[in-house]
């Protein structure tokens, strides 16, 4: 699959479309979700073109994914929802089987409240 430069996440890191913006550094941008499915709902994506996790994790750099992967915890201390509160759910869905619906990579943030054991 190639990489669509259409996709709104591709969009809203063009600055074509605004998101409400929870963190951003050279690699990572962390905005909240305009559909929230939780009290907390935030999305961290990439800033390159990757698809999905399995793209991400072949072709990004180390640094990419080092800075990747620390974003999320620093995003959940913002949030204050850290596991040093009262935790937190990460979700990334993977290709059409796994519900994903845009193709660029993104993992959820859910918290504020008890999530349960399935997000359905």
């Amino acid at each position: 699959m190639k990489y669509d430069k259409n996709n709104i996440f591709a969009k809203i890191l063009r600055g074509e479309i605004s998101c409400n913006k929870v963190y951003e550094n050279d690699y990572v941008l962390s905005f909240y979700d305009t559909n929230p499915q939780k009290k907390l709902h935030v999305l961290v994506i990439p800033k390159g073109e990757y698809i999905d996790l399995d793209h991400f994790n072949t072709e990004a750099s180390e640094k990419e994914i080092i800075e990747f992967s620390k974003s999320i915890t620093h995003v959940s201390k913002l949030l204050k929802i850290s596991n040093s509160e009262k935790g937190y759910r990460v979700l990334s869905n993977t290709g059409q089987n796994g519900g994903q619906e845009v193709p660029h990579l993104h993992f959820h943030i859910f918290g504020g409240e008890p999530i349960g054991k399935m997000i359905i």
